[in-house]
Order: structure tokens, then C-alpha cells, then sequence
């Protein structure tokens, strides 16, 4: 009897005992789980919801931004744009925006998606096509170019890029700007306006909620705002203007927009070219260079790592 109730006694203990480890690796197997999903959570929600960076190419945001630069994006500052159709193979973006912390402020560097995207000249989406360029009008304000400088009149005493970079468009003459094809003659290129790189506006970058008259000027500079909110480009015949085949002496905008362009400029494509950008292809803004690499020998240039991203007044 001793001997029987012994034996029990050992059987229960290794039972005890394998069940005692069992437990451990379960409660273990189960913390690596959870460490994994938080870590996926995290690594996916940041870059959509909070933060991500991108890295920068050509020459149009120098010498604030060079090729090589990777740049921490802010998306809190205007709401994360979150995708309402995964079916981008349209170029119709279909987005919300979550709660945002505050707004774009002229001087910001913005990075947005390219809204000529297709070089049809009206505005289409194109997911990954994105660019880099600094905020020079917010919706309702008043932009224009006279004599080779940007102005605001909400910011009549704030230098909009580096004055340097005007300084060059300022003192380069004519006859070399022509060498360079396609880079003199600002948007529209149709109305009679002849806006230039020199000359250009005012112009009233566009508000939801703003109305503006319609004539044979103003259809061209907002064409390709119109055919973006009705989906058709406004005619001209007879003098009149029609939208979607019925006739308007005015348009109420629905969207907000903004007025974008390259500290290099001289050698930037931006909004002087392709015109206003919905605030829907804002993606957000650039605060800081995370790091930078040499995009020739791919080498680290510690000097810019982690260098905070300063607007014109501040050069």
C-alpha cells in the first residue's frame, strides 16, 4: 500500500510538472503572438494614420531639400487621408480625412500626389506619384507673381521661398531663360492672359464656398478646378460659358485648394505650370530631413540628419 500510494504520489508530480512547463510555453507562445500583432499594428497604423517619410528626388526644392534627402512627414497637422477605394486603377481619388490637429500654413513644405498625373492636362489621381513643394496660397487667399517674386496678399511681408532663389529668376535675363524649353510661359496658356514665371495673377487660390464670375479669363485659369468637381471642362460659344451643357455666368467651388511651388525657382515644376491642388491630394508635411544619403555613392551626410526644416523668413 505505502509503495502504491508512493508511485501516485511521483505520477501526479511529473503530471504536475509537465503541465507546470506546458503552461510556461503557452503563456510565452502566447506573449511572442501578441508582441508580433502589436508590432504589425504599429508598423502599418504609424505610416497611415500618424507619420511616414519619403525621399526626396530632383532639383525643384533646393537648397532646402536635395536628392538623397528622406523627409519625416507630419499627417496629423492637416487629418491622415484614409483610402475609401482600393481600386486604383481610376483616376478619381475617393479618401476621407481623420480629425486633424491643425492647418497648412503658407511656408510649409507639402507632400502631395502630382495632380496632372497623366499629362492630360486636367486633375487625376496616381497613387505613389508624389511631389515635393512649398506652400505659397491657402484656399482664399490671393497669389500672384510680379516681376520674378511671389506674393500673398493675406502675407504682404512674408518672403514665400528663399529670396535668394527669387534673386536668380529676378536677375536672369530673357534670352537664357528661353534656352530652356518649356520653363518662361505660366498656366493657362490658353485665355489671352500670358501669365508668365515673371508675371503672373492675382489670382484667388480657390475656397469651398467661393464663388467667383465666369468670363472668357477666368474659365481658363479654373478649367481644370471645374471639370474636377463636375466632371466636365467648361466651354466657351458665343461668348457664353457652359457647364455640362447648361449655361453659367458664375461657379461656387466644393473643394479646397492650394498653391504650391519649388524653392529652386528657376527649375521647379509646380502650381506657376499645372495650377491649384485639391486639398484632398495633400498627403502632409514635411518637418524635418530624417537623414540623407548621397544618391550617387548611396554614403551618409551626417551634416544633415535629423535638420529641422525652416520656412523663407527664416533663412
Amino acid at each position: 500500500m505505502i509503495i502504491h500510494a508512493r508511485l501516485n504520489l511521483q505520477i501526479r508530480e511529473l503530471v504536475d510538472m509537465k503541465k507546470d512547463k506546458f503552461h510556461k510555453y503557452f503563456v510565452c507562445a502566447g506573449v511572442c503572438i501578441l508582441t508580433i500583432i502589436l508590432t504589425l499594428a504599429v508598423l502599418v497604423s504609424v505610416p497611415v494614420f500618424v507619420c511616414d517619410q519619403f525621399v526626396v528626388s530632383g532639383e525643384s526644392m533646393e537648397p532646402t531639400l536635395y536628392s538623397g534627402d528622406h523627409i519625416f512627414v507630419n499627417k496629423f497637422k492637416l487629418g491622415a487621408r484614409i483610402y475609401k477605394d482600393y481600386d486604383f486603377t481610376h483616376t478619381r481619388l475617393k479618401s476621407f480625412r481623420m480629425p486633424s490637429l491643425g492647418k497648412v500654413k503658407v511656408g510649409d513644405i507639402v507632400v502631395f500626389n502630382y495632380p496632372d498625373a497623366y499629362d492630360r492636362h486636367k486633375i487625376e489621381f496616381r497613387i505613389n506619384y508624389v511631389y515635393t513643394k512649398r506652400c505659397i496660397g491657402l484656399p482664399g487667399d490671393t497669389v500672384g507673381i510680379y516681376g520674378g517674386r511671389y506674393s500673398n496678399s493675406s502675407f504682404p511681408r512674408m518672403k514665400m521661398v528663399p529670396a535668394e532663389e527669387e534673386d536668380v529668376l529676378v536677375n536672369t535675363p530673357d534670352s537664357i531663360i528661353a534656352l530652356k524649353k518649356n520653363i518662361y510661359r505660366a498656366f493657362p496658356i490658353k485665355g489671352g492672359l500670358r501669365w508668365t514665371i515673371r508675371n503672373l495673377g492675382p489670382m484667388l487660390v480657390p475656397e469651398k464656398g467661393s464663388t467667383i464670375s465666369l468670363d472668357n479669363s477666368q474659365v481658363y485659369i479654373y478649367a481644370r478646378a471645374i471639370e474636377y468637381e463636375t466632371g466636365y471642362r467648361p466651354k466657351i460659344s458665343d461668348g457664353r460659358v457652359f457647364i455640362g451643357g447648361k449655361e453659367a455666368d458664375s461657379y461656387t467651388f466644393t473643394h479646397n485648394y492650394y498653391f504650391l511651388g519649388g524653392d529652386n525657382v528657376l527649375n521647379s515644376k509646380d502650381s506657376r505650370y499645372f495650377g491649384v491642388v485639391p486639398e484632398e491630394y495633400i498627403i502632409g508635411v514635411a518637418t524635418r530631413i530624417l537623414f540623407s544619403r548621397d544618391p550617387c555613392t548611396g554614403k551618409l551626410i551626417k551634416k544633415r540628419t535629423l535638420k529641422k526644416l525652416s520656412k523663407p523668413d527664416a533663412y
